[in-house]
């Protein structure tokens, strides 16, 4: 005999499970490009003699965005990440300043 209360919470962690794969597969792309965006801001870097601020930001937005995927992961939140939340804001950069280009405004693309 099933207890009839412990059917809601099997549906919801099963639920909760699929949605952890899928995050899952969501955190090995997003990690590929945190990867490419590493490199691309170096050969950048290199270049110009400073990071790129749309780059920076979108580092730093994506990093935040593994965070919640690792958190809800995690369980220690229930909030399911982007698409379901907003897409995290940058923070203030706290290492380098970006590429001012000669003009004075600055930079997205080399």
């Amino acid at each position: 005999m099933s207890d009839s209360n412990n059917a809601p919470k099997y549906e919801s962690i099963v639920i909760r499970a699929l949605w952890m794969l899928v995050f899952l597969l969501v955190w090995q792309v997003a990690q590929l490009v945190l990867g490419g965006l590493v490199l691309v801001q170096l050969i950048y870097r290199l270049l110009y003699g400073a990071p790129n601020r749309g780059l920076m930001n979108f580092g730093d937005s994506l990093s935040l965005y593994l965070a919640q995927i690792g958190r809800f992961g995690s369980f220690h939140t229930e909030q399911k990440p982007w698409p379901f939340a907003d897409w995290p804001a940058p923070r203030a950069p706290e290492g380098e300043a970006p590429y001012v280009s000669p003009s004075g405004s600055t930079e997205t693309k080399p």
